[in-house]
């Protein structure tokens, strides 16, 4: 079986250490923060765990910057969502790429969703 491994993009990483330096002092940071490393797990224990999107549906800019494909969502609290892509480098390990950590407003800017 192909060992998975999970990989922060430069924004998922940004916004995952901001979470971190606020977790001691922020509920609200720590529950969030709790939530990804819960989820990564899940997800190195199964790939396909978060909600699929469907392809048509895949932001652009996910496309051109990492060559997605696939794009899969994860519920975290308080509206937050943590998006991914699958990468397989054929031998050795599937990569769980984490694109995004995101509130629900950026979600819903990213996504083209009307807020009305």
């Amino acid at each position: 079986m192909k060992e998975v491994r999970i990989i922060l993009s430069h924004e998922a990483e940004e916004v995952y250490k901001k979470l971190n330096a606020e977790a001691e002092t922020n509920k609200q940071s720590r529950m969030i923060l709790n939530a990804i490393n819960h989820k990564k797990e899940l997800i190195k224990a199964n790939i396909h765990y978060g909600n699929p999107i469907a392809k048509n549906l895949i932001p652009e800019e996910y496309k051109v910057k990492y060559s997605a494909t696939n794009l899969f969502r994860v519920e975290l609290p308080a509206f937050w969502r943590m998006l991914y892509t699958l990468t397989n480098n054929e031998q050795v390990e599937i990569i769980a790429f984490v694109l995004d950590i995101i509130d629900h407003p950026t979600y819903d800017d990213k996504f083209g969703y009307d807020k009305g």
